[in-house]
């Protein structure tokens, strides 16, 4: 059955899909003070979910930094739907919301390739895969033993578009 995704508004149910789906994620969400951050994080973030014969399979939280860049805040798609597209549809809706609101870059904070993690070597080759592009590492943003690699993807936003048609019409 191919997934549903919907909009959640609801603060509880938010936090509610976040924590099922981290729990379940050991080998990506194993701090048990991170996992409860999100948890608490997501309930005020833009947050899309996947469903599944109506139960969440996945989801993504933004964090919106300024009027120049959102932050895909958390992710997590249960690992029996791993590449099956939702991972990139997820995203794309963080794209899309970014161009609506006229950001212009979508930032991701993964685990460095510093730490070797079979895991994490696959998160950051997806992010790759879909255009985002490794910035810096941070190796004490988490603490030492989880380096940071900040990650971002130039989006184009509505305001670059009516620009670019402007200049073409010159």
């Amino acid at each position: 059955m191919a997934p549903e995704f919907r909009e959640v508004n609801e603060k509880d149910k938010k936090s509610e899909i976040c924590n099922t789906i981290l729990r379940a994620l050991p080998n990506w969400f194993g701090i048990e003070s991170a996992i409860v951050d999100y948890v608490n994080q997501v309930r005020e973030m833009p947050f899309l979910s996947a469903f599944v014969s109506g139960e969440p399979v996945g989801f993504v939280a933004i964090k919106e930094h300024n009027q120049y860049t959102a932050e895909v805040c958390v992710m997590g798609i249960l690992r029996e739907h791993h590449r099956q597209g939702i991972g990139r549809k997820l995203i794309k809706w963080c794209e899309e919301y970014c161009i609506t609101s006229g950001k212009e870059f979508l930032t991701v904070k993964t685990l460095d390739e510093s730490r070797a993690s079979k895991s994490y070597e696959k998160t950051r080759q997806f992010y790759l895969a879909i255009g985002f592009r490794p910035l810096e590492v941070f190796p004490l943003h988490w603490d030492k033993d989880n380096p940071c690699l900040f990650l971002a993807k130039c989006i184009s936003s509505s305001k670059d578009k009516e620009r670019d048609k402007e200049a073409e019409s010159k």
